[in-house]
């Protein structure tokens, strides 16, 4: 399937959303907050961490279309 630059960033923010959940939930690390600062789970957040996580989030619903696609080959 082709993908355009915009689903590729896409999907990198998406991999990279879930890579810092996967953190959160085997070691209650948050990678973001640690590189922009303050604490996501007492209340404590930096404007540049609230930011990352706005971005992931609207790549996230972005990415939910990369489900409906059909593929060239599907056209053929």
């Amino acid at each position: 399937m082709n993908r355009t630059p915009l689903d590729r960033v896409a999907l990198l923010l998406v991999i990279i959303g879930a890579v810092n959940w996967l953190l959160v939930g085997l070691f209650n690390f948050d990678l973001v907050t640690a590189i922009f600062g303050g604490w996501l789970f007492n209340g404590t957040i930096s404007f540049f961490s609230r930011a990352i996580f706005t971005i992931v989030g609207i790549a996230g619903l972005f990415s939910i279309s990369l489900l409906f696609r059909e593929s060239a080959h599907a056209r053929e």
